[in-house]
């Protein structure tokens, strides 16, 4: 039963999805099948911070849609998603969703708050980052980037992806309440347990999400798969630009955009994880 009513909420937000063009029809079916995992293994608390992270992801991409579409052009995904985004972004909260079905422990919760942390704050620091006046800066030595390129960082992304990770951590706390979680953090027996638990979980929300959102731009700057334009020269994430073909310029042929925000996850899972142990 859970797996059917899973499948139907998944479905229709993935079709929403779809229809809103915020997925393509690979990423419709990944967000799909994903969704069902997450509510058939987990509870609200799974689910609900990959719904949060998708709808809200989602509405910043449509923010001053034409000013980013020109950016979107070096990128080697856009704001419409695919399986291969739905997966690096959704994919690593999914295998601890089910290791948590399988085994559970507080710490498979820990790992996945700071995973979704990560995700949504690099893409909440994207979308808002991008519509910032003044360009953003090399995380590597601070000189100017041109707005876009991988790498880059700026203050009102920086604010952004702060605020996502507080947000996923704030909804964390609240929907191990509602889906009766147990937990050290939903203590309700005083007041000042409940205040402990709301801030631990938005601290450990803001800590992992800034970690993996930073690790997300050093990697980028460092080791991401870029290519370059063969007609204006410029550093791009895409295979053609300007129509034609582009040529290997740096980074691991392995790593791609996907590949990166895999890792960063990862290691934002970590600090969210240790943050919270230690």
């Amino acid at each position: 039963m859970d797996g059917l009513i899973g499948l139907a909420c998944a479905g229709l937000i993935a079709g929403l999805g779809y229809r809103k063009q915020w997925l393509s029809g690979s990423g419709a079916i990944a967000a799909a099948l994903m969704g069902t995992i997450y509510y058939a293994a987990g509870s609200l608390l799974w689910f609900g911070l990959l719904i949060l992270f998708f709808i809200s992801g989602s509405v910043l991409s449509r923010m001053k849609r034409e000013r980013k579409r020109r950016m979107e052009q070096d990128y080697a995904k856009g704001s419409r998603r695919d399986a291969g985004q739905v997966f690096a972004n959704g994919g690593l909260g999914m295998v601890l969703c089910l290791g948590h079905a399988f085994a559970p422990h507080e710490a498979w919760v820990l790992a996945f708050i700071g995973v979704m942390a990560t995700v949504t704050a690099d893409t909440w620091a994207t979308e808002m980052g991008s519509l910032s006046r003044k360009p953003p800066r090399s995380v590597l030595n601070g000189r100017v980037l041109e707005p876009g390129a991988s790498g880059g960082v700026s203050l009102r992304g920086t604010m952004a992806a702060a605020a996502g990770g507080i947000m996923i951590g704030g909804a964390a706390w609240l929907f191990s309440l509602l889906s009766s979680t147990g937990n050290p953090y939903t203590d309700l027996s005083s007041l000042t347990s409940v205040l402990y638990g709301a801030c631990v979980l938005v601290l450990a929300g803001l800590v992992g999400g800034l970690a993996g959102c930073f690790a997300d731009s050093y990697l980028g700057a460092t080791v991401q798969l870029m290519h370059r334009c063969i007609v204006c020269g410029k550093i791009v994430e895409t295979d053609t630009h300007h129509g034609q073909p582009t040529t290997y310029a740096r980074g691991w042929r392995w790593m791609n955009n996907d590949m990166v925000n895999a890792v960063s996850s990862i290691l934002g899972g970590a600090v969210a994880l240790l943050f919270l142990v230690i």
